[in-house]
């Protein structure tokens, strides 16, 4: 394997969250639901969104790389699109906090209320990305761990010898071969020191490297040549050989992933490159984080774990261990959530109101709002063009993602901006954009074939899960707002006309019966046709909402089925499980605080910390369902606004 494709390091972002001494009370939450499918695709800056059932949100960077969005996997594409993504263009740290204040804050988006009482304190959350880990749950109740590299010994297994015996100019012919990029038909391999042995080594190396291609000898001018050819054209492509693959192994290679900045999609695509088979035929149980290690399980078709373990030798951001063979793939959403392990540097607070916090985030909770991730960072929300979806008023979808924005953007972006505004021309405007796979390139290309008179059909080329993130999106925009009104009115107790779960159905608390009920049984829903409303004022108050924006609650189906929305059910509190904490002293900002996966197999000693350091930190661990944001938990112990506005505010040091 040639490790041409080394991951690249990025250089990591920090935020101050420093407390606004002029803030009160504001509120706080995350994402949890059941009785219904939630369909809520991640959203975010690099926006791969699933449409799961009750399946993971993502808990991602509070800072995201303030970037267009970008589909992930999209394989076709030019790779300068993906050199252009990494490359960030006129970003001073002096311009861009005045750049931001076109974003969005907290309050734009509904977020208003915290449930704690402390008094708020700042700290710097991910000044480094290895300060953020995730472990995920499975369903199983375990926590992934990577901790083990060994291969499960199977004597199908090619030899070690298998990996070495080809060139790296055989390699890329063969490559070549297999993806179809030239004109040849098969390729011919001399075989130096001709023995039976060495003819065996090789046909096994192109059959289990190069999924789809067949070998045969050859005699030529004395010499034997091993020739490798298509097995059964392109489709072999996507269905590696199944007469290779002892019936004994389960068909499937289940692995750990153990990542550094990157997310799981980008991490499947290199891993897909290096072993030269499509991305679809990996599977996972949830997205994670990208600013962040994070650590999760995969399933992968038919190929062999001695196979994988080797790519640890050429990948750099991530490694893969812990391999076993099972009958069956991972489901989006099997999880049971998250365990998160996070540092907050250079902390303001006493002891005393660290311990307050942290003892009412593990007894009382956080409000499940949605993150400001759900909401995108430019000056134009995803909830805008999802209500516009809603409305059926298609020439506002085209309008509000084609038109020029204030605020942070990339310098392609702005241009293709102000040729689309200046000649509303497709043809032109996709010229000044070098990276097609934006949401912009998508629906510029779609208008180009079929015409600005069928924007539908033009929107519709835009992948359905990015499509379906801007109406989620608007769900989860009404959901915050409608959250905060309801703990005002009512506060953090059970009240009659809420709503609970039985089961899968959803149920209103009467009022003989509301003492058997806390704040944490009471669910409220994402707008749909499928879902019942509380019967006190927040009842109304969703009505009253979706008026204001010119939809009717009772008729949320859509003349495009896609679009059309069955609601969910989601807690309005979520109390972290496992919480622990501690305080520390540092010195040194760029010294990790505790050890990872890879630490502990690397054998890495424990970081030595001073006992009277200049800087104290707040470590605190937890685990989360699915579907909830962590970032909104860390709010609710700090009470700061999490929106990358209000922070650039308070500090832009951060880019840089």
């Amino acid at each position: 394997l040639h490790c041409a494709l080394n991951m690249e390091t990025v250089e990591t972002n920090s935020v101050s969250l420093k407390r606004p001494r002029s803030e009160d009370d504001v509120a706080d939450a995350d994402e949890v639901k059941r009785q219904k499918i939630s369909e809520k695709p991640k959203t975010g800056n690099d926006s791969g969104q699933s449409v799961e059932t009750a399946t993971e949100q993502p808990d991602k960077s509070l800072l995201e790389d303030v970037k267009n969005e970008i589909i992930p996997n999209e394989e076709s594409e030019e790779q300068e699109d993906e050199e252009l993504e990494d490359s960030d263009e006129d970003a001073d740290p002096e311009s861009f906090a005045d750049m931001m204040k076109h974003g969005l804050t907290e309050s734009d988006v509904g977020i208003t209320k915290f449930v704690s009482s402390h008094k708020g304190f700042s700290g710097i959350l991910k000044e480094r990305y290895s300060d953020f880990v995730v472990h995920e749950i499975g369903k199983d109740g375990r926590v992934s761990h990577l901790d083990d590299f060994s291969v499960p010994v199977d004597d199908e297994d090619p030899s070690e010898e298998t990996f070495t015996v080809l060139s790296d100019e055989d390699k890329q012919r063969l490559e070549e071969l297999q993806l179809l990029k030239n004109k040849e038909t098969s390729v011919a391999i001399e075989v130096i020191e001709d023995t039976k042995e060495k003819r065996t080594v090789i046909h096994q190396a192109v059959k289990s490297l190069f999924p789809g291609l067949e070998t045969k000898t050859e005699d030529r001018d004395g010499k034997k040549y091993i020739i490798a050819y298509h097995a059964a054209g392109k489709k072999a492509l996507a269905n590696p050989r199944k007469h290779s693959w002892p019936k004994s192994r389960g068909s499937y290679c289940h692995f750990v992933l153990y990542k550094e900045n990157k997310d799981t999609m980008d991490a499947i695509n290199v891993l897909s490159k290096f072993l030269r088979v499509k991305p679809n035929i990996f599977s996972y149980m949830g997205t994670k984080d990208k600013r962040a290690i994070t650590v999760q399980e995969i399933a992968v078709l038919r190929i062999t774990a001695q196979r994988l373990a080797h790519l640890n030798k050429c990948l750099m951001n991530f490694k893969l261990g812990n391999f076993s063979y099972k009958n069956h793939p991972l489901k989006l959403g099997e999880l049971q959530g998250n365990h998160f392990t996070v540092v907050l540097r250079n902390i303001t607070g006493t002891d005393d109101q660290i311990e307050q916090a942290m003892h009412s985030l593990r007894e009382i909770g956080f409000i499940n709002y949605y993150g400001m991730q759900r909401f995108g960072t430019t000056a134009v929300p995803t909830y805008q063009i999802g209500r516009a979806i809603l409305q059926n008023n298609w020439n506002e979808v085209m309008d509000l993602i084609l038109k020029p924005r204030p605020g942070a953007e990339k310098g392609y972006l702005v241009k293709c901006r102000e040729e689309w505004a200046k000649t509303k021309d497709p043809a032109a405007a996709l010229k000044k954009l070098p990276v097609k796979r934006c949401v912009e390139g998508q629906l510029l290309r779609g208008l180009l074939k079929y015409g600005m008179k069928n924007i539908i059909s033009a929107f519709g080329i835009i992948p359905r899960n990015n499509r379906l993130m801007y109406i989620h999106s608007y769900q989860s925009y009404v959901w915050n707002n409608m959250v905060s009104k309801r703990i005002e009115e009512y506060g953090l107790k059970a009240v009659p006309g809420d709503l609970t779960l039985k089961g899968a159905t959803a149920v209103h608390i009467e009022e003989g019966d509301v003492e058997n009920y806390t704040i944490h049984d009471v669910v409220m829903p994402l707008p749909g046709f499928d879902v019942i409303y509380p019967k006190h004022k927040i009842g109304e108050a969703y009505k009253d909402m979706l008026v204001a924006d010119n939809l009717d609650i009772n008729n949320m189906r859509h003349k495009i089925r896609d679009y059309s929305l069955s609601g969910a059910y989601r807690k309005i509190i979520i109390r972290p499980q496992n919480v622990s904490w501690e305080v520390v002293a540092y010195d040194d900002p760029r010294i990790p605080l505790f050890t990872t996966d890879l630490d502990k197999l690397e054998g890495k000693p424990l970081p030595v910390l001073p006992t009277d350091g200049k800087f104290r930190a707040l470590k605190m661990e937890f685990s989360l369902p699915p579907s909830t944001y962590a970032t909104m938990a860390i709010r609710e112990v700090l009470k700061m606004d999490t929106s990358i506005k209000k922070q650039t505010q308070l500090n832009t040091t951060w880019l840089r």
